[in-house]
Protein backbone atom coordinates (compact mmCIF):
# COMPACT_ATOMS: atom_id res chain seq x y z
CA UNK A 1 0.00 0.00 0.00
CA UNK A 2 1.34 3.41 -1.10
CA UNK A 3 2.20 6.06 2.41
CA UNK A 4 -0.23 9.44 2.21
CA UNK A 5 2.08 11.94 1.85
CA UNK A 6 -0.22 14.30 4.00
CA UNK A 7 -0.82 12.22 7.04
CA UNK A 8 1.98 10.04 6.84
CA UNK A 9 -0.67 6.76 7.04
CA UNK A 10 -0.25 3.80 5.18
CA UNK A 11 -3.43 3.09 2.96
CA UNK A 12 -5.49 5.25 1.18
CA UNK A 13 -5.12 8.47 0.31
CA UNK A 14 -7.60 11.15 1.89
CA UNK A 15 -9.53 11.52 -1.66
CA UNK A 16 -9.82 7.76 -2.68
CA UNK A 17 -12.52 7.18 0.28
CA UNK A 18 -15.85 6.61 -0.74
CA UNK A 19 -18.09 9.25 1.69
CA UNK A 20 -16.52 8.15 5.40
CA UNK A 21 -18.38 4.55 4.98
CA UNK A 22 -15.54 2.01 6.44
CA UNK A 23 -13.61 -0.15 4.06
CA UNK A 24 -15.18 -3.95 3.50
CA UNK A 25 -12.70 -6.65 4.98
CA UNK A 26 -11.60 -8.74 1.48
CA UNK A 27 -11.45 -12.08 3.52
CA UNK A 28 -13.21 -13.61 6.52
CA UNK A 29 -9.98 -13.33 8.78
CA UNK A 30 -8.69 -9.27 7.22
CA UNK A 31 -5.83 -10.89 6.07
CA UNK A 32 -2.70 -8.27 5.53
CA UNK A 33 -4.86 -5.38 6.38
CA UNK A 34 -5.16 -6.77 10.14
CA UNK A 35 -1.16 -6.90 9.91
CA UNK A 36 -0.99 -3.18 8.50
CA UNK A 37 -3.25 -1.99 11.39
CA UNK A 38 -1.44 -3.86 14.14
CA UNK A 39 1.56 -2.38 12.25
CA UNK A 40 -0.05 1.18 12.41
CA UNK A 41 -0.68 1.29 16.29
CA UNK A 42 2.66 -0.11 17.36
CA UNK A 43 4.31 2.93 14.90
CA UNK A 44 1.12 5.52 16.33
CA UNK A 45 2.46 4.24 19.86
CA UNK A 46 6.43 4.31 18.89
CA UNK A 47 5.85 8.26 17.39
CA UNK A 48 3.58 8.84 19.98
CA UNK A 49 6.55 7.85 22.99
CA UNK A 50 9.23 9.48 20.68
CA UNK A 51 7.16 13.16 20.84
CA UNK A 52 6.98 12.31 24.42
CA UNK A 53 10.55 12.18 24.95
CA UNK A 54 11.00 15.23 22.79
CA UNK A 55 8.80 17.48 25.12
CA UNK A 56 10.20 16.56 27.96
CA UNK A 57 13.48 15.02 27.36
CA UNK A 58 14.97 15.09 31.10
CA UNK A 59 12.09 16.66 33.75
CA UNK A 60 12.93 16.71 37.38
CA UNK A 61 10.45 15.11 39.82
CA UNK A 62 7.76 17.47 40.91
CA UNK A 63 5.46 18.21 43.41
CA UNK A 64 1.90 17.56 43.41
CA UNK A 65 0.74 21.77 43.28
CA UNK A 66 3.84 21.30 40.61
CA UNK A 67 6.12 23.19 41.79
CA UNK A 68 9.80 21.92 41.20
CA UNK A 69 11.16 20.07 44.25
CA UNK A 70 13.57 21.90 46.43
CA UNK A 71 16.96 19.86 47.43
CA UNK A 72 16.90 18.09 50.87
CA UNK A 73 18.69 20.54 53.68
CA UNK A 74 18.86 18.29 56.42
CA UNK A 75 17.84 18.42 59.81
CA UNK A 76 19.00 22.25 60.52
CA UNK A 77 17.52 23.44 57.81
CA UNK A 78 14.37 21.83 58.78
CA UNK A 79 14.49 23.58 62.57
CA UNK A 80 15.99 26.57 61.08
CA UNK A 81 12.35 26.96 59.03
CA UNK A 82 10.49 25.84 62.16
CA UNK A 83 11.88 28.95 63.77
CA UNK A 84 11.53 31.20 61.18
CA UNK A 85 7.82 30.35 60.88
CA UNK A 86 7.00 30.44 64.62
CA UNK A 87 8.31 34.31 64.72
CA UNK A 88 5.54 34.65 62.22
CA UNK A 89 2.64 33.14 64.75
CA UNK A 90 0.62 36.25 66.60
CA UNK A 91 0.90 34.79 69.95
CA UNK A 92 -2.35 35.24 72.21
CA UNK A 93 -2.25 37.77 74.82
CA UNK A 94 -2.61 36.42 78.84
CA UNK A 95 -6.17 37.68 78.86
CA UNK A 96 -7.30 35.61 75.49
CA UNK A 97 -5.56 32.98 76.59
CA UNK A 98 -6.81 33.22 79.85
CA UNK A 99 -11.00 33.18 78.29
CA UNK A 100 -9.73 30.32 75.81
CA UNK A 101 -8.56 28.07 79.01
CA UNK A 102 -12.05 28.77 80.90
CA UNK A 103 -13.78 27.98 77.42
CA UNK A 104 -12.06 24.68 77.39
CA UNK A 105 -12.57 23.18 81.13
CA UNK A 106 -16.20 24.61 80.94
CA UNK A 107 -16.48 22.77 78.13
CA UNK A 108 -14.82 19.26 79.02
CA UNK A 109 -17.03 19.73 82.58
CA UNK A 110 -20.61 19.91 80.10
CA UNK A 111 -19.09 16.66 78.27
CA UNK A 112 -18.42 14.92 81.52
CA UNK A 113 -21.89 15.34 83.24
CA UNK A 114 -23.63 14.06 80.08
CA UNK A 115 -21.35 10.85 79.93
CA UNK A 116 -21.81 10.05 84.08
CA UNK A 117 -25.20 10.65 83.49
CA UNK A 118 -25.64 8.30 80.51
CA UNK A 119 -23.54 5.69 81.91
CA UNK A 120 -25.43 5.36 85.10
CA UNK A 121 -28.79 5.50 83.18
CA UNK A 122 -27.23 2.71 80.75
CA UNK A 123 -26.10 0.60 83.40
CA UNK A 124 -29.32 0.82 85.39
CA UNK A 125 -31.28 -0.09 82.43
CA UNK A 126 -28.73 -3.52 81.78
CA UNK A 127 -28.89 -4.44 85.39
CA UNK A 128 -32.68 -4.20 85.99
CA UNK A 129 -33.90 -5.10 82.67
CA UNK A 130 -31.52 -7.27 80.93
CA UNK A 131 -29.95 -9.12 83.96
CA UNK A 132 -33.45 -9.52 85.89
CA UNK A 133 -34.14 -12.91 84.82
Amino acid sequence: MARDVRSGRKGRSGGDRSKGKPEAPTSKGGGKRDADADESKQSRRERAADRRRAVKPGVKGKSQAGAQKERRGGFIRFVGECAGELRKVDWPGQRQLMAATIAVLVAVAVVGVFLFAADEALSRLVRDVLLAG
